[in-house]
């Protein structure tokens, strides 16, 4: 079997593109060159990794597998290149952070500044998925490290306690569900909301809640954050549930009333998660021990698929 990175930056453009000559523009090669490499590899493992038709190309089986691992190859090639980096020009990276919307909004801000000001050589990528979501891309080595919710099940994975983060109901102080002291989420679903975006992870993961309950969410409007949310909370638009921490911050928040989510979902721990912290490059390292000791106990233990 032989190929060469070029042959791997190759074959992964070409399976995400589903066409192979936008997977060679990608990679910058002729199309004649794309096409000869990727004959030599499928004459060189002696098996089809494309399937071809009308509408462009799909990986086959065999396919999905070397994509898989030309994935990772890339990866620990880039992080290699990274890591020999440090030792010429200083510590250098940039980091693949993938975290909800909770996380995103209410805990990394302020965090994510001040580690960025302390190394000015280290770059981060930073995007909002659910929960299911980053769980998979760290899994497939599509990110470094995530912020999750502990609702899900990362046991294959290692994790570190990041923070609490309790979902609460809150409502103008008149209204009629404002007497209790703590909700459960199926009590307030014939009532309207108010929501973040539909493709917000925060928006999700309250959707699939209703939907476990058989229900679906009434959202009448949809703010782009959650102050934005909450000040249409506060003039009758609905309720909305949001972070504790998203209530505390408000500037206006003794004029709404805020009821705690007594299901077991709702009172999260948010987790960092990666296949495994000790194999990180330096730079990603550094994160993490700057986010705990931002956020966590300094014994909050480590779970791992060994543990």
């Amino acid at each position: 079997m032989h190929f060469d990175l070029i042959d791997l930056k190759l074959f992964l453009n070409v399976t995400e593109a589903r066409n192979i000559t936008a997977g060679a523009a990608l990679t910058h090669l002729s199309l004649p060159s794309a096409s000869a490499r990727i004959r030599g590899l499928e004459s060189s493992l002696g098996i089809a990794l494309l399937e071809r038709g009308r509408r462009g190309v799909a990986p086959t089986a065999a396919g999905k597998a070397l994509a898989q691992h030309a994935r990772l190859i890339l990866q620990q090639a880039e992080r290699l290149q990274a890591d020999l980096t440090d030792y010429a020009q200083g510590f250098k990276g940039q980091v693949r952070l993938l975290c909800n919307t909770s996380a995103l909004s209410e805990y990394l801000p302020e965090r994510l500044a001040a580690f960025l000001a302390s190394h000015p050589n280290i770059d981060i990528h930073l995007e909002e998925h659910p929960s299911l979501r980053i769980l998979h891309a760290v899994r497939h080595g599509t990110a470094d490290i995530g912020i999750i919710s502990n609702a899900v099940d990362a046991s294959d994975l290692q994790t570190l306690a990041f923070c609490a983060d309790p979902l609460t109901v809150i409502m103008p102080i008149d209204h009629p569900l404002a007497g209790h002291a703590s909700l459960r989420f199926s009590q307030t679903l014939n009532q309207a909301f108010v929501g973040l975006g539909e493709n917000s992870a925060m928006a999700i993961y309250l959707e699939e809640q209703a939907l476990h309950l058989g229900r679906r969410l009434k959202t009448r409007i949809r703010a782009e954050s959650y102050d934005g949310l909450l000040r249409m909370v506060l003039h009758g638009a609905g309720l909305g549930v949001v972070p504790l921490a998203a209530v505390e911050r408000f500037q206006q928040a003794g004029l709404l009333k805020s009821v705690p989510l007594s299901d077991s979902w709702a009172n999260r721990t948010l987790l960092l998660c990666a296949p495994n912290f000790d194999t990180l490059p330096e730079y990603a390292k550094a994160l993490v021990r700057h986010l705990r000791t931002q956020t966590a106990p300094a014994d909050t233990p480590m779970s791992s698929p060994d543990h």
